[in-house]
């Protein structure tokens, strides 16, 4: 086993952990700097004397926008940026790959998140919420508000908005279908209660120590605005009450809404509706974030331009960001965007961009004037192989998916070892889907290897041993149903590594040993993602990104999020309505899971480590997510960084709680001139 020199813990709990992971394969190559960030200052008041950027004062001097006073909040968020104060003006280049990249532009968009971690993704931080505090018994969680916070169009942000989402979104069923499980402590959901304008408050019937975390995770209360109101979505804890009122029954006449719906191209008002209040198609639409969407993502620019009523300054009191715009360029796939980070035609661009093509980066730096920098990870697979447990368009499929033994075959007849080397340049960890052995969430460095070597001969037995012991005269099993040759789907999108559809076909040719016959279907992102949250593809390629902190991110895990459970939509809607929706597992081992996630919520930090511990045990042995390399900078972990933009970490996380490229604070980025 590689180890490789990383110095970041993304896990909840762990602020202040020193932790080093070494490896010949980093060590030494100047690319994994520094773990580092602007510092937060909680308690600095608002600047004396405010400044704005040229193009904002332009506006105020045509009377078309208030002074810069008059658009910051009382409650300001001051920033020392990472090294030096900026400048104003300037875009950011970078690519995207189509409507189906909304999570491009999310993640750019982070300021909306209620609360934030700091550089190493372990300690909580304020966000929107300038402060919060949890009573001692752990059941109300109380969320102080940035006073004289406004949207982008003007308007004050207030608790309103929170109970407006709460009481009119939330509460609708025809927006949103299924509950979040996080809005629930042991199963028992919480209520959201207004103090004051400027005061929020959860209250729960049972402990919920770790609620202020998922506030701050990338979860169905945690992820903002942007993230969780777009691609149909209607999570987040708060909208934009002043705009998006009228668009509901409760405020606007049925017919009305209806009328307008079809004038607008849609078929009734909740797919309107879920088109004004998704950021990346409604440039009307306010958000909180430090840019708001000026051109959609439906078009082969994406741009975003500098919110003026960010509330964010850094010490000299100039209102951030520094940078005026960010343009994303479409591309056709995600070998086009390497190619035009290797020319230079990118500011900043983690996403899609290939570890495989680092020597080729490397080589090219100099007369792109970029530098390349690695973010190498903590969770363990970049890419893994979901069965789907509830697969249902061929019932012989969807048994043996079901059966355990049968995905167990499937693990051990994978060469992890000639995958790392030709898709990882040989600098990943093969092996199952558990975290670095350096977490306190991680079982133990033996799990890594538990049904995660290739193992082709013990393979075998377990498939003759549940009735597949027939061959057609190729050597390939037949099926047990009706006697023809057993054929199995890997579904990859084309979507954030470029080598996953190689890494299937590589596979596919691994199981010939073990006698099982595998088509690869590779489909647009969008396509994959209707298909993976309707439980149609029969074994779905992806990663674990953001695992390491299995109750920020668990979705990759077990399915307990009911918008994106890829093991399973039907048990993870059963798990989120706490019955009322969906199907309940017949397995035990994925009930006895359930319940220990479900008892997490209540307990203290060292026994929800022990819990996350046991039910990253359940997983490998049952093989929900086959795992196959991991621990590297694969997954966004390979920056491309023009040589003009300053303040840019040596190192950020990459955990997906850490929402890079947010992660790295780009509103105190700027162009040196």
């Amino acid at each position: 086993m590689r180890r490789r020199d990383v110095g970041v813990l993304a896990v909840t709990g762990m602020a202040g952990a020193a932790v080093a992971q070494t490896s010949g394969g980093f060590q030494g190559s100047g690319l994994v700097g520094q773990l580092e960030g602007p510092t937060i200052l909680r308690d600095a008041p608002r600047p004396a004397q405010l400044k704005e950027a040229p193009m904002l004062a332009e506006l105020v001097r045509a009377g078309r926008l208030p002074p810069v006073e008059q658009r910051l909040p009382q409650d300001v968020m001051v920033i020392q940026p990472l090294r030096e104060i900026g400048k104003y003006g300037g875009t950011w280049r970078r690519g995207f790959i189509g409507p189906g990249d909304g999570e491009n532009g999310n993640r750019i968009m982070s300021a909306d998140k209620p609360l934030f971690y700091d550089a190493s993704g372990t300690e909580l931080m304020p966000c929107l919420c300038k402060a919060w505090e949890v009573s001692p018994d752990g059941r109300r969680t109380t969320l102080h508000l940035r006073r004289g916070l406004r949207w982008s169009d003007g308007s004050p942000h207030t608790a309103d908005d929170w109970m407006f989402w709460f009481n009119d979104l939330y509460s609708n069923r025809d927006l949103v279908p299924a509950p979040a499980p996080e809005l629930a402590s042991n199963g028992k959901p919480g209520r959201m209660v207004k103090v004051d304008d400027a005061t929020i408050a959860f209250e729960f019937d049972e402990p919920y120590f770790l609620f202020p975390q998922l506030l701050a995770g990338d979860t169905l209360v945690g992820g903002g605005q942007t993230r969780l109101q777009s691609n149909g979505q209607t999570y987040a804890l708060y909208a934009p009450a002043h705009y998006l009122s009228r668009f509901l029954p409760k405020n606007t006449p049925l017919e009305t809404l209806t009328a307008q719906a079809r004038a607008a191209g849609f078929g009734n008002w909740v797919q309107h509706f879920k088109y004004v209040s998704d950021w990346q198609l409604n440039r009307e639409l306010p958000t909180l974030s430090a840019w708001k969407m000026v051109q959609p993502i439906n078009t082969q620019l994406w741009v975003l331009e500098r919110n003026p009523y960010y509330y964010a300054v850094d010490t000299q009191g100039q209102q951030l960001p520094y940078i005026d715009r960010v343009q994303m360029t479409l591309a056709e796939n995600p070998e086009v965007v390497n190619l035009r980070a290797i020319a230079g035609e990118y500011d900043y661009q983690e996403r899609f961009i290939d570890l495989g093509k680092l020597p080729i980066l490397i080589e090219n730096q100099q007369r792109s004037r970029y530098k390349v920098h690695l973010d190498p990870g903590f969770n363990g697979a970049d890419s893994v192989l979901f069965p789907t447990l509830t697969y249902t368009q061929d019932r012989e499929i969807g048994d043996l998916l079901r059966n355990v033994d049968f995905r167990r075959a499937l693990a051990l007849g994978i060469d992890r070892e000639q995958l790392n080397e030709a898709f990882w340049l040989g600098l990943g960890t093969p092996g199952s889907v558990i975290p670095d052995d350096s977490l306190p969430e991680s079982p133990g460095g033996e799990w890594r290897q538990k049904w995660s070597t290739h193992e082709p001969a013990r393979a075998n037995r377990l498939l003759d041993g549940i009735g597949l012991n027939r061959k057609d005269r190729e050597g390939f099993r037949l099926r047990r149903d009706n006697g023809q040759r057993l054929r199995i789907e890997i579904a990859v999108g084309q979507t954030l590594s470029a080598t996953w559809p190689q890494q299937a076909e590589m596979i596919v040719q691994h199981w010939r040993q073990i006698g099982i016959a595998a088509d690869v279907k590779v489909m647009e992102r969008s396509l994959w993602y209707t298909r993976a949250y309707t439980d149609q593809h029969q074994i779905a390629l992806w990663t674990n990104n953001g695992t390491e902190s299995l109750y920020l991110y668990p979705r990759y895990v077990l399915p307990v999020d009911p918008i994106g459970a890829v093991i399973s939509n039907v048990y993870a809607a059963w798990y989120a309505s706490n019955g009322a929706r969906g199907e309940a597992p017949s397995d035990p081992e994925m009930m006895r899971a359930f319940t220990l996630m479900r008892a997490a919520t209540s307990q203290q930090q060292a026994q929800r480590h022990e819990t996350a511990k046991e039910i990253w045990r359940i997983a490998v042995e049952q093989q929900w997510g086959i795992g196959l390399v991991g621990l590297s900078p694969a997954f966004m972990g390979v920056r491309v960084v023009s040589n003009r933009l300053e303040n840019v970490a040596g190192r950020t996380g990459i955990s997906q709680h850490c929402r890079t490229p947010w992660g790295g604070h780009p509103e105190q980025w700027f162009f040196k001139s």
